[in-house]
């Protein structure tokens, strides 16, 4: 992602702008995932993004959620839990960590992967590529006073 686009977005995420957006930016993407056939989303221009599809750990339904992911060289993702700095962890992650075989539309491809929640260890070594990416991923784990969950998905 370019600098200018980076330093826009995390301006922003960090100012009271980030409550009025939190509630819209979901359904939003949802949205618009789903009218273009699954060849849209509203946040990938300014950085990777997939569409999770899980099992609902309480329903059993499939469930769907925008995310941003992190591109790893070997062919993995890395997609993280901040839930805007809410205090609460997002349902998708305790999805995951219920039902760990999911599926990501990625790039116009439906690709079956397995997810798996890093160890505290594994978190600190990718933050730094979390930061850079991402620059107020720290602050959503201060704001919520949680840890945020990051998960690594590899193809199934």
């Amino acid at each position: 992602m370019n600098r200018s686009v980076r330093a826009v977005t995390a301006a922003v995420m960090r100012s009271p702008v980030r409550h009025v957006l939190r509630p819209l930016i979901t359904p939003l993407d949802r949205a618009l995932f789903s009218i273009s056939g699954g060849r849209w989303k509203l946040s990938a221009p300014m950085i990777p993004s997939l569409m999770l599809f899980t099992t609902g750990a309480k329903t059993g339904l499939r469930r769907e959620t925008p995310l941003m992911c992190f591109p790893q060289g070997d062919g993995s993702w890395l997609i993280a839990g901040s839930n805007f700095g809410l205090e609460k962890h997002p349902a998708w992650s305790a999805n995951l960590i219920a039902n760990p075989d999911a599926e990501i539309h990625y790039r116009r491809e439906l690709i079956p992967v397995r997810a798996r929640l890093l160890t505290d260890a594994e978190t600190e070594a990718v933050w730094p590529e979390l930061d850079e990416q991402w620059p107020q991923y720290r602050d959503y784990e201060i704001t919520a006073k949680r840890r945020i969950r990051v998960f690594r998905l590899t193809r199934a």
